[in-house]
């Protein structure tokens, strides 16, 4: 366990891409959001997608973490095992930051009617209905989904290569696209609305959570080969 704490202190010597430029983004965003707020002349309130920005951030998070620190924690004598779980805990830590920061943003918009100007990019009505903790672990599997994907994807690269990633991608693409195609054939679409809002925002993060638990073990399986 040492040594495995010894790799998340190994991500976190450059602060920059775990905390200050998550911040950095995020604060961006919350000030872009507010003025575009301000010029909707309307009183109703007015939601947006803006907090989502740091989450996809963290999509760029999952590959340097792979691509950039692996190849020096070889040069330590680190062990793959060690590496993979460290930076998995530290890609936990960094997630459940971000999801206190948007309850303490969601705290700040109810407190400030929306910054004064009835606009919420935190505190959303459906991601809050399963109350704070709800909204909390919405927001972490966002964050650690996207990481997740991130650095599988960069360790497929590193085992196999660029065309086994391309063939990976356009495979997963397929799927979606027969998903939806099979959806709009067999007019499901009214059943699958309505299966998204009988999970709720709750029930989708775990079904997210369970998607991310995939994709780490994939990720785990391949990083026997990677090379550095």
């Amino acid at each position: 366990m040492r040594r495995t704490f010894n790799v998340v202190r190994l991500q976190l010597i450059n602060k920059g891409t775990f905390v200050w430029y998550p911040l950095i983004i995020l604060a961006a965003a919350v000030v872009i959001s507010v003025l575009i707020y301000a010029l909707i002349p309307v009183d109703t309130p007015k939601y947006g997608g803006g907090g989502q920005a740091p989450l996809w951030y963290f999509f760029a998070v999952g590959m340097s973490a792979m691509t950039l620190t692996f190849p020096f924690s070889q040069a330590m004598s680190i062990t793959r095992r060690e590496f993979f779980f460290g930076t998995m805990l530290t890609a936990i830590l960094a997630s459940a930051l971000m999801g206190v920061l948007f309850l303490i943003g969601g705290g700040i918009e109810i407190a400030t009617n929306g910054y004064g100007v009835n606009g919420y990019m935190f505190y959303l009505p459906w991601l809050w209905d399963a109350g704070p903790g709800g909204a909390f672990i919405a927001f972490f599997a966002l964050a650690l989904f996207f990481f997740v994907i991130g650095f599988t994807g960069a360790t497929i690269y590193k085992s196999w290569g660029q065309l086994v990633l391309l063939i990976v991608g356009i495979g997963l693409t397929l799927i979606l696209v027969a998903l939806v195609f099979l959806a709009t054939r067999l007019e499901l679409w009214p059943h699958v609305g309505a299966a998204i809002n009988d999970l709720g925002a709750l029930g989708l993060a775990l079904w997210m959570l369970l998607i991310t638990a995939v994709f780490t073990g994939v990720s785990f399986l391949a990083f026997r080969r990677t090379i550095p």
